[in-house]
């Protein structure tokens, strides 16, 4: 592949800790890593890796991947690793304060920073399908963006530290509540014996069909002109207290559509009842 043979220190071997360092082992890069808990260590080291006694050795690699359980636990490591003059790829899960403090405290020390989030699940790590997006340090980046690239898709969001948290939590957003409202859809059909299996062909098929409207509201938000011919907020707000009342009448509980109806309740109340569902953003702002 032409790629050159780097030395990596890894911070953390959680699940998805040891997943990248597996990833650059199995790229044929030089791997010291470091946990608190030492043991966790075994299986790469059976592949390879270095046990290092210290965040301050695994840093001795001269770029270091930091993937800890949270920003409270990391800062102990990386004041340890002693890391001036050296390369700091942040993959810890946290706020994008948190991750412009870090970019902040590595410009002090004479530290390259990017800060990372990864869209995958471990399993996935070392594949095109694991989407890994950072922010921070561009020259910085684009220098290690061969050993990034061992990890997944890399996208480079700008060199604002906190656009890959902001990015990510955003991202996440979405998921959580696309999730939340098809455990309340399974709830409610299971009232009337409906599996799981039934309903999934027709949610996902309807879920896709969702998607396809994303771009049209990023447009009505982007423009601010939510003028509508297809579907008006007041008659969805309607439909969210059908499906409220259905839900309680069927036994199961409400919090999952009462809080959207409350919330588009709000923007008919505000004036929006004509206008399409993209008005509902002047709500959440």
């Amino acid at each position: 592949m032409g790629e050159s043979k780097k030395h990596v220190g890894v911070l953390g071997l959680g699940r998805m800790g040891t997943a990248l360092a597996g990833a650059l082992l199995g790229a044929g890069h030089d791997v010291s890593v470091w946990n608190r808990s030492p043991h966790k260590a075994g299986p790469l080291l059976d592949r390879g890796a270095r046990l290092a006694a210290t965040p301050a050795e695994a840093a001795s690699a001269g770029v270091v991947l930091s993937c800890l359980s949270t920003y409270d636990t990391q800062w102990p490591a990386l004041e340890a690793a002693a890391l001036s003059g050296r390369t700091l790829v942040n993959l810890t899960s946290g706020t994008p304060e948190q991750a412009r403090d870090v970019s902040k405290w590595a410009a002090s020390e004479g530290v390259g920073y990017v800060d990372g989030v990864i869209m995958a699940v471990p399993q996935g790590i070392g594949t095109p399908a694991a989407q890994i997006l950072y922010s921070g340090s561009e020259p910085t980046f684009a220098a290690q963006r061969e050993v990034l690239e061992v990890l997944g898709a890399p996208v480079f969001l700008g060199e604002d530290a906190g656009l890959a948290a902001l990015y990510d939590l955003a991202l996440l957003g979405m998921m959580w509540s696309t999730m939340a409202g098809y455990l309340h859809a399974l709830a409610l059909v299971g009232t009337e014996g409906v599996t799981p299996e039934q309903f999934e062909p027709l949610a996902s098929a309807w879920h896709s069909a969702v998607g396809g409207f994303l771009p049209g509201i990023g447009s009505q938000v982007a423009s601010g002109d939510y003028a509508t011919e297809v579907s008006s907020l007041d008659i969805n707000a309607a439909g969210l207290g059908l499906l409220v009342e259905t839900s309680r009448a069927q036994g199961i509980g409400t919090a999952v559509p009462a809080v959207l109806r409350e919330l588009f309740d709000r923007a008919v109340a505000a004036g929006h009842g004509s206008h399409a569902i993209a008005s509902v953003i002047e709500e959440i702002r």
